[in-house]
C-alpha cells in the first residue's frame, strides 16, 4: 500500500485499477441472520462492560465492604486498559486468522469466569485478606476478553453487511460496551445503597454474562455468510502480520491511533472517576450514577444518529471533526460546572452534551480506520486503535491521581458525600479540577491536530467503485454478444 498522496479521495476507477479485481461477477446476497449475530455481540459486549465498570459509581461503598482503598478500586477499572494492550494483539490475530465466532464465544466465557470468581468474593470461606487478590482476579479474566469482543463490530460489518448498513452496524455492536457502562451507572447505586448489598450486584453481572455465553455457544454457528454481502467483503484481507506492514505506510491511519485513542482514554477516565470527581461537591452517589448514564444513554443517541447520517452521505472525516471538537467544549463546560455545588440541572446537561459528540466519534473512527486501511483486515485496523486507548488509558489515569489535590481548606468542614455510608471518605474527597484541565489540554491539543492535519482517502469505497465499473464493463460486453437476450440483468453491487 502506497503512502495517502498517491490516492485522491473519490478518484474514479480507471481500467488499470479495474483489472486486478478479484471479487469481480461474484453475486452478492444479505443475511437476516445478520442481526443475530449483531445482538449476540450486543449482549457480550455489554456485559463485559457492566463487569468492568460496576464499582465506579459506588466507589465509597466498595471500599467498605472489601476494607480497601479509593486507590484499589481504581486499579478494579485500571485492570481492563492493562490486560487489553497484550490481550489487544491476540485478539487481532485471533479475528483475522480464525474469524468472528471463537472470538464472540471466547470472550463470553472469559466474561462469566471472571464474573464468578468476583462473586465468590462473598462467601465466607475466602478468608478477609484474599477477598481483594480474588475480586481482581475475576476483573483481569474478564478483562482479557475485552479485546475480543471489541474489536468484533469493524469485523461483523464488514463481513455481513452491505456497504449501505456498515456503519450502521458498527455503531449499534460498538454502542452495546456504552450501554452496560450505562447499565452500571444506573444498577450499582440502585441495588447497592448498604454494604450489605455488593453480594446481589455482584450475581447479577454473573448472571448477564451467563446469558451472553450460552447464546454465543449455541446461537453463533459460523464467522461469516454463504455468500458475501458486499464486493469488499469478497475479497481476502491481508494476513495479519502482511496488514501490520501496510499499516505503517499510511500516515492518516497514524494520526488518527494517535488523536482516537487520546479521546478513548479520556473517556475512560471520565466513566471511571466521575463519582470521585462529584462526591466532594456533596453529589451522592445516585447522581454521580446519572450522569454516567446520561453520558452513555445521550451519548448511545449521538452514536446512532452519527452511523446512519455518514451510511448515508459518507462523510467521516466531517463527522468527527465536529464531533471532537463539540466533545472538547462540553468537557470544559463540565470541569467548570462540576466545581461549584448545588447545580446538578448545568452538570447533567455538560456530561450530555460530551457523551453525544463523544460516543459518535467511537463506531465512526473505527469504520473510518477500516476505509484508509483497505485491505487491511478490520480486526487489525480497528483493534489497533482501541489498543492506542488502552495505553493511552493507563498513562492518563495515573496521570490524573497523581494530580488530584486535597480539597481547598474552605470545603473540607463542608458536607460531603464520600463520608456517607459508614465510610470516612478520607483517601477519595479530592479535588479533580487539575486533572479535568489536564483531559481538556488533551482534548483541545488532539482537535486542533485533527482539524489541521488529518486529511484522509477512502480506499475501501474506491475499491467497491472499481469492482462495480468492472461488472458493469462485464456486463455490457456479454450483452452485447447475446444481443437476443432482452431480459438480462446486471449483477448486484
Amino acid at each position: 500500500m502506497a503512502d495517502d498522496s498517491n490516492y485522491s479521495r473519490y478518484s474514479a476507477p480507471s481500467i488499470s485499477d479495474i483489472h486486478y479485481r478479484p471479487f469481480v461477477g461474484t453475486e452478492y446476497k444479505i443475511y437476516k441472520r445478520r442481526w443475530f449475530i449483531v445482538f449476540v455481540v450486543c449482549i457480550v459486549n455489554m456485559a463485559n462492560a457492566l463487569i468492568w465498570i460496576c464499582f465506579s459509581p459506588i466507589t465509597n461503598i466498595t471500599t467498605a465492604y472489601f476494607n480497601i482503598s479509593g486507590m484499589q478500586v481504581n486499579w478494579l477499572s485500571l485492570v481492563y486498559l492493562i490486560a487489553s494492550i497484550p490481550c489487544g494483539f491476540t485478539a487481532s490475530w485471533l479475528l483475522d486468522t480464525l474469524g468472528l465466532r471463537i472470538s464472540i464465544i471466547l470472550a463470553a466465557w472469559l466474561n462469566v469466569t471472571g464474573a464468578l470468581l468476583r462473586s465468590l468474593t462473598t462467601y465466607t470461606f475466602i478468608p478477609s485478606d484474599m477477598k481483594y487478590p480474588v475480586l481482581l482476579t475475576g476483573q483481569l479474566i474478564a478483562a482479557c476478553a475485552q479485546p475480543f469482543i471489541m474489536f468484533c463490530p469493524t469485523k461483523l460489518a464488514a463481513v455481513w453487511f452491505p456497504g449501505s448498513q456498515r456503519a450502521t452496524a458498527n455503531t449499534i455492536a460498538s454502542m452495546a460496551n456504552p450501554l452496560g457502562i450505562l447499565l452500571a451507572n444506573i444498577m450499582s447505586p440502585k441495588i447497592v445503597q448498604t454494604k450489605a448489598d455488593m453480594p446481589l450486584m455482584l450475581w447479577v453481572c454473573t448472571g448477564i454474562s451467563g446469558l451472553g455465553a450460552i447464546i454465543a455457544t449455541f446461537g453463533v454457528c459460523s464467522s461469516g455468510p454463504p455468500t458475501p454481502p458486499s464486493a469488499s467483503a469478497a475479497e481476502v484481507s491481508e494476513p495479519f502480520f502482511s496488514g501490520l506492514k501496510k499499516l505503517l505506510k499510511v500516515k492518516s491511519y497514524w494520526l488518527l491511533w494517535t488523536v482516537f485513542g487520546a479521546g478513548l482514554a479520556i473517556f475512560s477516565a471520565n466513566t471511571t472517576f466521575i463519582e470521585q470527581i462529584l462526591c466532594p461537591r456533596d453529589y451522592k452517589n445516585s447522581f454521580s450514577g446519572l450522569c454516567g448514564a446520561l453520558m452513555i444513554a445521550v451519548g448511545a443517541v449521538g452514536g446512532a444518529v452519527a452511523g446512519l447520517f455518514v451510511d448515508k452521505t459518507k462523510l467521516f472525516e466531517e463527522v468527527i471533526k465536529m464531533s471532537l471538537g463539540l466533545a472538547t467544549l462540553f468537557g470544559i463546560f463540565f470541569t467548570l460546572i462540576s466545581r461549584i455545588r448545588g447545580h446538578p440541572i448545568l452538570t447533567a446537561i455538560s456530561i450530555s452534551g460530551f457523551g453525544f459528540f463523544g460516543f459518535a466519534l467511537y463506531p465512526i473512527s473505527m469504520e473510518l480506520a477500516v476505509e484508509i486501511t483497505y485491505p487491511v483486515a478490520e480486526a487489525t485496523s480497528s483493534g489497533f486503535l482501541f489498543i492506542s486507548g488502552q495505553i493511552q488509558g493507563v498513562i492518563y489515569m495515573l496521570v490524573a491521581q497523581y494530580l488530584a489535590q486535597p480539597l481547598p481548606a474552605n470545603e473540607v468542614i463542608l458536607p460531603n458525600a464520600c463520608r456517607t455510608n459508614g465510610t470516612s471518605g478520607s483517601d477519595i474527597s479530592q479535588d479533580w479540577t487539575v486533572p479535568n484541565l489536564f483531559f481538556n489540554a488533551l482534548a483541545a491539543l488532539g482537535t486542533v491536530i485533527l482539524i489541521v492535519f488529518f486529511h484522509p482517502h477512502y480506499r475501501r469505497m474506491r475499491a467497491e467503485d472499481v469492482a462495480k465499473a468492472e461488472s458493469i464493463l462485464n456486463y455490457d460486453s456479454t450483452d452485447s454478444s447475446h444481443s437476443g437476450a432482452s431480459n438480462r440483468t446486471p449483477p448486484m453491487s
